[in-house]
């Protein structure tokens, strides 16, 4: 995107040079500039915005460290800062110092932008006619002479611009993993229903008693003694065992 937004850039900053060059300085460029305009502003921003951004992190370091050291200071010496106004105080403090710097740091880059189209004013030639004459001059190079055309190709970058906006949107837009938990998100609450839990059971066991049956009649006997044992409940099987023993006599007690 940053490549192909290069001779868009080549040509708005043609276009916007020459209309400030001829409404503010009252003089008509050769052609071309805007191509010169954008290496030679390219090459300079290149270098200028590295050194701007050492110098701007390096005042801020240093202002947080000194505003850190002034803090304790009071803190120590003085009286007790709380935290809150701590924290304040610090960002007034050093946020200054790095404000001023950065100001002072952009202003100096817009000289050097100016500074390197000086050449381009000096060999521009003036602008003759009125102040009438000057603003039709200015206003015929503002509108194109093909407005039609003009209008579907914006139209046309447009529509792919936004296509290609709405393709990268989900991946490039942060999300939480999947397994991420929110931490507002309602529980739901178990309700434990007794009569429902004793219905479903009683239905199970129904359903295991059927089942039991339908294999016992499926399965052939392999005796009258296996049918009959097969047959009796565990309760009837205890009390026959009980019935089988011999009853010990009263003198055979030890």
């Amino acid at each position: 995107m940053l490549l192909v937004s290069i001779p868009v850039d080549i040509w708005a900053l043609g276009l916007c040079a020459r209309t400030v060059f001829i409404d503010r300085l009252k003089v008509d460029p050769k052609p071309g500039i805007g191509l010169h305009l954008w290496v030679r502003w390219a090459v300079f921003s290149a270098l200028a915005i590295p050194i701007i951004m050492f110098v701007v992190s390096t005042v801020t370091a240093t202002a947080q460290s000194v505003v850190s050291s002034i803090i304790e200071s009071i803190k120590e010496n003085i009286f007790v800062i709380p935290v809150a106004e701590q924290i304040s105080l610090e960002l007034v403090m050093w946020g200054s110092v790095a404000t001023v710097a950065l100001i002072l740091c952009l202003l100096g880059w817009l000289y050097g932008l100016g500074w390197l189209a000086q050449p381009f004013v000096k060999n521009a030639k003036p602008v003759i006619g009125s102040a009438g004459d000057q603003a039709n001059f200015w206003d015929s190079l503002r509108i194109p002479t093909d407005q039609p055309l003009l209008l579907t190709a914006f139209t046309g970058v447009g529509v792919v611009l936004v296509f290609l906006f709405w393709v990268l949107l989900p991946s490039t837009t942060p999300h939480p993993h999947e397994e991420y938990v929110y931490t507002f998100e309602k529980k739901e609450k178990v309700i434990v229903e007794p009569k429902k839990i004793l219905m479903e059971a009683e239905q199970v066991l129904a359903n295991a008693e059927l089942v039991v049956i339908k294999l016992q009649d499926e399965k052939p006997p392999d005796s009258e003694s296996s049918v009959k044992s097969m047959d009796l409940s565990p309760e009837t099987k205890q009390k026959n065992k009980i019935g089988t023993q011999v009853p010990i006599k009263a003198e055979e007690k030890p």
